[in-house]
């Protein structure tokens, strides 16, 4: 996966993120960047949404992992934030492996605390803010 994707505002992110699930093509690993309020949260309940999530979505600080199940397909979608993670041990405690290589899909915020246990085909998900409240979503392979 390698495109640039543009959210010109807030009404229009759910469409973007049914672009971007248009062109996931067979990846189901996406680290996401950027900084604090950039809209890694956002664009990640956008992307369940449009996914046929209808549970809440919220971002898993505290829990550092939350289970979300499509009620359209069936499909489980992991969602982490590693925000508060402070050695990598605590990774490999949660038991890593068992959801990057399950083949569900994983949606993780603040990747760059794990980079070194990233599978080789994440897809990065950069999210920057440019003028006037326009994001810009970047995905490349890692």
């Amino acid at each position: 996966m390698n495109i640039t994707l543009e959210i010109p505002s807030l009404e229009k992110i759910n469409e973007v993120a049914r672009e971007f699930i248009r062109n996931m093509g067979d990846a189901t690993v996406f680290a996401f960047y950027g900084k604090m309020g950039a809209g890694k949260t956002t664009f990640i309940k956008a992307l369940c949404e449009e996914l046929g999530i209808s549970e809440g979505v919220n971002s898993p600080t505290f829990a550092i992992v939350n289970e979300y199940r499509s009620d359209t397909t069936g499909e489980l979608v992991y969602h982490f934030d590693f925000y508060r993670i402070n050695k990598i041990d605590e990774v490999y405690d949660l038991g890593y492996e068992d959801y990057f290589y399950s083949g569900a899909l994983c949606f993780m915020e603040w990747s760059e605390k794990i980079e070194e246990l990233l599978p080789p085909e994440t897809v990065v998900v950069t999210i920057e803010e440019v003028e006037n409240s326009v994001r810009k979503v970047i995905c490349k392979p890692l």
